[in-house]
């Protein structure tokens, strides 16, 4: 019987899928720059992913397919269609909101799914994992607002309709429904992933998401050929770097710790993002994007502190 992985394999894992996650944003913007729909961009990866996994699966995995029973299959078409349907509403955020505001909206995840894994999953969040949320999330709120407000002898923002104008409205509320979407799929995972290694999971789950966006797709009759080279190259990295290595990491994870600590993980990307914005395309961090990273990253702390039994404290 192979023995769980140590707390420091479990949260190096977790770092490296936040690192891989982060690039998501970057390699979404070039491909649009190419006008590439977003619910193209959004079905790539899936299957870039997919077919990435499938000759290890078709070597390796085949029994483990076969043997899961029917309501498996349906839990995990499920999970992929909520994973088809995030992605289709944040990658398309991205044409109408900011890169900060749209991933610190869409990884407001862990609200919700702590919301509802005491319902749905049974899971009861400790105090700690609360008290981290809150925190980190109210740091998300201020990276948020760090591209609308400044800091000048105190806080300015823009007030009324100037707040949500060119359709940051529309963007932010379209992150915010790929947060619910991404909080469903966590869950619904969460039950799955107990019961099948990692790559048949992720392989399942990610090839029935790409089957139901590659339908969407050609229902809608959009233009899947005729890009430069260039965007398939970003297309095939968006598959590979923070779908295949960045979302798997977190699929791993779900099987050693609960569903609503892995979502807080997850509001490490802002911070990954802002790095790699102000690397690709020279976007200094504001004041309050500091702040906010700050509060994140303590949130995250907090989150996963788990304080001694009473056992540890007699030895």
């Amino acid at each position: 019987m192979n023995a769980s992985p140590s707390k420091f394999s479990i949260a190096a894992v977790i770092i490296f899928g936040i690192f891989a996650v982060s690039t998501s944003s970057i390699f979404i913007r070039y491909a649009q720059s190419d006008n590439v729909n977003s619910m193209i961009i959004s079905t790539a990866r899936l299957v870039i992913a997919s077919l990435a996994l499938l000759p290890v699966v078709i070597y390796r995995y085949r029994d483990d397919l076969r043997k899961l029973p029917k309501s498996g299959w349906l839990l995990a078409l499920a999970s992929g269609i909520f994973l088809a349907l995030h992605f289709f509403s944040w990658i398309t955020s991205l044409e109408y909101t900011t890169i900060t505001s749209s991933v610190v909206l869409v990884t407001t995840t862990p609200l919700w799914v702590a919301l509802l894994s005491p319902f749905l999953l049974r899971e009861k969040g400790t105090t700690w994992l609360v008290l981290g949320m809150v925190v980190a999330l109210a740091g998300g709120i201020v990276i948020g607002v760090s591209d609308l407000c400044y800091w000048e002898n105190g806080l300015t923002c823009p007030i009324g309709a100037d707040f949500w104008a060119d359709n940051s409205l529309f963007g932010n509320f379209l992150a915010l429904v790929g947060a619910w979407m991404a909080a469903g799929y966590i869950m619904i995972g969460r039950q799955l992933r107990s019961s099948l290694p990692l790559i048949p999971y992720i392989f399942l789950v990610y090839g029935l998401a790409a089957i139901f966006s590659t339908c969407v797709v050609l229902f809608l009759g959009l233009k899947i050929i005729g890009y430069a080279n260039i965007t398939y190259i970003w297309l095939i990295l968006l598959g590979l770097v923070p779908q295949l290595f960045g979302h798997s990491s977190f699929n791993w994870a779900l099987k050693y710790v609960k569903a609503s600590m892995v979502s807080i993980m997850l509001l490490g990307e802002p911070i990954g993002s802002s790095i790699l914005g102000f690397i690709v395309f020279r976007e200094t961090p504001t004041l309050l994007t500091v702040v906010g990273g700050i509060l994140i990253l303590g949130g995250i702390l907090v989150a996963t502190y788990q304080p001694p039994s009473s056992d540890q404290q007699k030895q």
